[in-house]
């Protein structure tokens, strides 16, 4: 007989606790993407590259909206 999965696991984009270098938005992604936040951080990162603007805008705008763990 196979195997059968859940029928749904709802997947939240949370800022974590812990693991946060600054405000956890990087973690979050992460998290809800199950990738090394290495990779992440490092996309945040290039997106300061074109005068810095639009990547702080990106980040401080997700450090607003994602919620944080309780």
């Amino acid at each position: 007989m196979p195997t059968q999965k859940p029928k749904s696991t709802i997947k939240k984009l949370i800022r974590p606790m812990k693991g946060r270098k600054l405000a956890g938005v990087a973690m979050a992604f992460a998290n809800y993407f199950e990738i090394d936040v290495t990779l992440i951080r490092v996309i945040l990162s290039l997106t300061l590259i074109p005068g810095g603007f639009p990547g702080l805008f990106i980040y401080l705008l997700c450090w607003i909206l994602i919620p944080s763990e309780e």
